[in-house]
């Protein structure tokens, strides 16, 4: 995917005249914020890789700090979870198979399914900030270029990134 929209996005730039018009200039927005939001998020997604790798032993070296995944607060350590007998058994069984012991293997796995579901997040707001975009582009853009002011003449994707890099901050 990245590869895709780092061809994609290199093919508009190296174009002669380069674009110009508002479904060329949107096109080029688009493309440029989707693959910085996507590589951002395939670098937490490596980083929580790494940490859930370190916490089991695989790799011996603990992963960048400079890109380690936020840790637990302890507001997420009061939950208590309670297991049916049956789900006990296929946890231990489970755990005992990863080499880890159970309470591990439970923590290994939610901040497994934790890194899936933001990757999943990321790529689900990208895709539809895309074809937001592209609605734009197919129902409202004209042949002449229109730049207004304000955040609303931006892409869909690229006032999203924003607001999502505000938020961070």
């Amino acid at each position: 995917m990245v590869c895709e929209l780092n061809d994609r996005l290199e093919g508009f730039v190296v174009e002669e005249p380069l674009p110009s018009t508002p479904a060329g200039l949107f096109t080029l927005a688009s493309y440029a914020s989707a693959l910085g939001w996507l590589t951002e998020s395939l670098a937490e997604l490596t980083a929580s890789v790494a940490q859930i790798c370190t916490r089991v032993g695989i790799p011996a070296e603990p992963p960048d700090p400079a890109f380690a995944a936020p840790s637990l607060t302890e507001k997420d350590d009061e939950f208590d979870f309670a297991f049916s007998a049956l789900e006990l058994a296929a946890i231990r069984t489970a755990a005992e198979a990863a080499g880890l012991s159970p309470g591990d293997y439970v923590e290994v796995l939610s901040r497994s399914l934790l890194a899936a579901s933001r990757i999943n997040d990321a790529c689900i707001e990208i895709s539809s900030s895309l074809l937001e975009d592209a609605a734009y582009v197919l129902g409202e853009a004209t042949d002449h270029v229109w730049i207004g002011e304000g955040p609303e003449s931006l892409p869909t994707l690229v006032r999203s990134l924003l607001a999502r890099m505000e938020a961070a901050e």
